[in-house]
């Protein structure tokens, strides 16, 4: 297992491997898909009652760190 940061975490067993929040079974994908839905925080914290504020917004940290990253698209001959 890999901490991504104190929240985030990345298993190869659990999920396929994508980064989910403090070892459960919730990925960062689900709650970035809801806020883009235009869930509130309110509204993902009563669904999943286990999460906490601090693992929504660790979840956006994690996005905005990914795009801090380099990029390039190549192209297929």
């Amino acid at each position: 297992m890999e901490f991504v940061s104190n929240r985030i975490t990345i298993d190869e067993n659990v999920c396929g491997g994508k980064p989910i929040i403090r070892g459960k079974r919730i990925t960062v994908q689900t709650i970035l898909e809801f806020l883009t839905a235009g869930e509130s925080a309110e509204e993902i914290l009563n669904q999943y009652p286990s999460l906490e504020r601090a693992d929504i917004t660790a979840c956006l940290e994690f996005a905005a760190n990914l795009m801090n990253r380099n990029f390039v698209i190549k192209s297929v001959v």
